[in-house]
């Protein structure tokens, strides 16, 4: 079995013809082969190459299954399972990044530190492989929360930016919590501009609308001018779309 090149250096997938004059490859060819994978695709961050190096279909993270995670956990090359799963949680987060702060930097410090573990030899290959599956079960059932919520994406966004997982916080309750983030959504979405960012006049007022409604909800007093400046940066990632 070796793995095959097209005429660009993209790897086409493992094939099972053996090199003339010998019975097939060593193992050091085998990982030669895959660290060249790698390292091409690491120079053209394209996600694709490993994907098709693996013989898999890129799947989508939202309806990633138990199944695909135990087929990439099962794979031969441990070097090919990381690079499948690392591209594609980083993938992931750069396309959360575009609409929700909170999560998509919790889980990039969580991808961040688990590899660093990982180049320090704190774990080895099969550790941070199972590690980066819990990580891509932990983004996917975030998702799901959402929707269990029954929160709309840009209301699950705001529902991140109130420190729910604090103790202080949580015991206001999922339903107290959810109001606020549905409140928060309604009351950004009309008062935003284009310009509203370099305005200070605007931001002032959004503040003191911001700070009125977690009041009105009981939200900790301790916790609220955070939960603020957090709620005025996930409105800028959303407020060109809001504006249009």
């Amino acid at each position: 079995m070796f793995i095959a090149f097209d005429s660009q250096g993209v790897a086409l997938g493992w094939h099972q013809v053996a090199p003339l004059g010998r019975k097939g490859p060593t193992k050091e060819d085998l990982d030669a082969a895959v660290r060249q994978i790698i390292s091409k695709s690491v120079a053209s961050d394209e996600v694709l190459d490993i994907f098709a190096a693996a013989g898999m279909d890129r799947p989508d993270i939202s309806i990633l299954s138990d199944e695909f995670l135990a087929e990439v956990r099962g794979m031969p090359h441990r070097n090919l399972a990381l690079e499948v799963l690392r591209k594609l949680l980083r993938d992931e987060i750069k396309s959360r990044s575009r609409k929700n702060l909170v999560q998509s930097r919790s889980f990039a410090d969580m991808l961040d530190k688990t590899i660093k573990k990982y180049w320090n030899r704190s774990i080895d290959a099969a550790e941070v492989i199972s590690e980066l599956v819990k990580l891509a079960k932990e983004m996917r059932e975030a998702r799901q929360r959402g929707e269990s919520l029954g929160l709309t994406e840009d209301e699950e966004a705001f529902y991140e930016t109130l420190e729910v997982n604090d103790s202080a916080v949580a015991i206001l309750g999922d339903q107290a919590l959810c109001a606020i983030a549905r409140e928060l959504v309604d009351t950004v979405r009309r008062n935003v501009t284009i310009d509203w960012t370099v305005k200070e006049s605007v931001r002032a007022k959004l503040r003191v609308m911001v700070k009125k409604i977690l009041k009105k909800h009981g939200y900790p007093p301790d916790k609220q001018a955070q939960a603020i400046e957090t709620v005025l940066k996930q409105a800028e990632l959303l407020c060109v779309d809001w504006a249009a």
